[in-house]
């Protein structure tokens, strides 16, 4: 019966080619070896591949190559349909495929076996659709949080939200984030050559830049660690326009500087995005809300090896800007706790663009 089926949905003009081309999601099937058999309309609309461009094809044979929501390619890696046809596993979660036009948007995907009589998988079913607004709307109504956090305490927005909620109070939780890492580029050079109190006012100087930019950008200083600062934002845009202009106004501070002490310093800014883990960490009687995890652990390896005053981003952070015309590929490097290498993108010459940009926001 389901071969049956199968076979009425791959012929032409059949009712169920009718149903499946009719609606707006996007809907494949894939055979045992996942090669692709069936791609209806909504595919096409979504992804921009007609069905002659894909049938026989997998989708890691540069067309979808899928991401998962921390940059991590999944068609080789962890593929969920190999999970479905294997074992029979439903899944369902968040995606990024990559379209024909290069870019890649966040989809919710729908993986299920197709068996025979026996309960033999011969084939897996994805309907996927474009979640797009919903991960903007996402983004937009944690800004707002963001913002009146600016005026009550995150933990005592958060507290009012659980107790209004669950009547429970605040746990752990992971959430989608952007991390941003910076710090000073030979930052025991400098100090060896000044004397602790310059040392200390430029720290605080450019900390200063750093917060104000941050939460301008609709960002939060999680910690600032010696010379080094992490940031988290909601939006991987407004990480990217924050460090853009915190670069920018690195510029001044050293002209200012130059003029002063005939020094001048340099930063390194890595950014990662992904699921990390919100907690309170600390002893009973001081607790610091904080991020932990991968992405977190990436960002701040990866900030060691990039090149100074440019912004570098991974792949995972790369899927989910507006624009990326500005970015260009810089390298695959391997990072401690990840089995495969993993690409980043810079921004550069940032100044010169920066100084043609009147609004210094080069992600709309």
């Amino acid at each position: 019966m389901a071969e049956f089926l199968l076979n009425e949905i791959l012929d032409k003009g059949t009712i169920f080619d009718y149903v499946l081309n009719g609606i707006t999601d996007g809907v494949y099937i894939v055979d045992q070896n996942r090669r692709i058999i069936f791609w209806n309309k909504g595919a096409e609309d979504i992804t921009g591949y007609k069905i002659d461009e894909v049938l026989g094809y997998r989708c890691s044979e540069d067309i979808l190559n899928h991401f998962n929501e921390n940059g991590i390619p999944i068609c080789e890696l962890g593929c969920p349909m190999l999970r479905t046809l294997k074992f029979g596993e439903v899944v369902k979660m968040k995606i990024y495929p990559l379209l024909k036009n290069g870019k890649r948007i966040p989809v919710m995907s729908h993986i299920s076996p197709i068996k025979d009589e026996k309960g033999n998988i011969i084939a897996a079913i994805e309907v996927f659709r474009d979640i797009s607004k919903e991960e903007d709307f996402r983004i937009l109504q944690e800004k707002y949080n963001n913002l009146i956090s600016k005026y009550v305490s995150s933990a005592t927005v958060q507290r009012v939200k659980d107790l209004l909620l669950n009547g429970n109070e605040p746990k752990s939780g992971k959430r989608d984030l952007t991390i941003m890492v910076l710090d000073v580029v030979r930052f025991s050079d400098y100090s060896e050559r000044h004397t602790p109190e310059e040392t200390a006012k430029l720290l605080n100087q450019f900390f200063s830049i750093c917060e104000v930019i941050t939460k301008e950008n609709s960002g939060d200083i999680d910690k600032y660690i010696g010379d080094a600062v992490m940031a988290v934002f909601v939006d991987a845009n407004d990480a990217i326009n924050a460090a853009g202009k915190i670069l920018f106004a690195l510029e001044d501070l050293n002209e200012r500087y130059k003029r002063e002490m005939a020094d001048t310093i340099e930063i390194r800014i890595a950014i990662n995005s992904g699921n990390v883990i919100q907690a309170d960490i600390g002893p009973v009687d001081r607790k610091e809300l904080t991020v932990i995890g991968s992405v977190v652990n990436t960002a701040y390896n990866i900030e060691k090896m990039v090149p100074p005053n440019e912004i570098t981003i991974t792949e995972a952070t790369y899927s989910r800007l507006k624009s990326t015309k500005a970015f260009k590929f810089y390298n695959r490097i391997n990072v401690k706790g990840k089995k495969e290498p993993i690409s980043l993108f810079t921004f550069s010459p940032l100044k010169e663009i920066l100084r043609n940009h009147s609004q210094y926001e080069f992600v709309k």
